[in-house]
């Protein structure tokens, strides 16, 4: 089997547990790039919560691309053009929203430049903002204050209730939407017909690529249609036990250089960038 295309989650994943890429996997992702394999950066993130290790890996001088808000945006690394886009219904949010204020969440709202909440006091506010590099404003409602049609809608949770809490939210979402958990502090409520599966069709049509010439890599459960669709799918160590069981390999984990390690055996097992 030979791809033309690495698709890596970031946080578990690419990341290590202090946010940052090590040098044995960021060295091998810039040899894959310089042999023409083009890199896709796949995360639950606004755009602007990928550009630190867009430019850690030089995407834009190898045709990288970037898929933010679990596949609701596909854009170009080097131009920022966005080649595929999909929000949720305005009014439908704004339901959501009035749901998530009768449940223990947090709800962060953004739109695509900055973050918006109702006390900068509030659990794990302050991370997603440093993470994402962000700024934030304080709103006295969110319900009230929304006037755009958002990609997605981010909460988080005490993780030892976030299960429960996210089959409360599955049980009184309107038609079309869905809820996943993409940490476990975090639940997203997303257009039921996104995800990065589909994500990943859409970025690899953008640049007249098949899903089975791509490799994925991913953790969480928000991963797991991603790595389905992928020609290669591969779970981290530290992967969620569904998320091992829907890849077709395992890996080291994300502190350990799993993805280098998954690219040497592969490159051992005759993987090659095709002519």
């Amino acid at each position: 089997m030979k791809f033309k295309l690495i698709a890596m989650d970031l946080d578990g994943t690419l990341n290590n547990d202090q946010k940052q890429i090590d040098p044995p996997t960021r060295e091998a992702l810039l040899l894959a790039q310089g042999q023409g394999i083009r890199l896709l950066l796949a995360s639950a993130r606004p755009l602007p919560g990928l550009y630190r290790d867009r430019d850690a890996l030089a995407l834009g001088e190898h045709g990288g691309l970037l898929m933010a808000y679990n596949g609701g945006i596909i854009a170009d690394a080097a131009t920022g053009e966005v080649l595929s886009s999909t929000a949720m219904d305005m009014e439908d949010a704004r339901r959501v929203l009035r749901l998530l204020e009768t449940l223990p969440v947090t709800p962060i709202l953004d739109d695509g430049k900055q973050f918006y909440v109702t006390s900068r006091r509030g659990y794990k506010v302050d991370y997603e903002c440093r993470n994402n590099r962000m700024r934030c404003s304080e709103v006295p409602n969110l319900a009230d204050f929304l006037a755009f049609a958002p990609c997605k809608l981010l909460m988080s949770a005490d993780p030892g209730c976030i299960k429960a809490v996210q089959a409360r939210i599955a049980r009184a979402l309107p038609e079309g939407l869905t809820v996943v958990q993409t940490a476990p502090f975090y639940l997203e409520v997303i257009p039921s017909n996104v995800n990065k599966g589909v994500g990943l069709c859409a970025a690899c049509a953008a640049i007249g690529l098949t899903p089975e010439e791509t490799v994925a890599f991913g953790d969480s459960e928000n991963d797991i249609e991603m790595l389905r669709v992928a020609g290669v799918g591969i779970a981290m160590g530290n992967a969620d036990e569904a998320v091992k069981a829907a890849a077709d390999r395992v890996t080291l984990s994300n502190n350990d250089n799993g993805i280098a390690a998954a690219l040497e055996a592969l490159s051992d097992r005759n993987y090659s960038v095709a002519d």
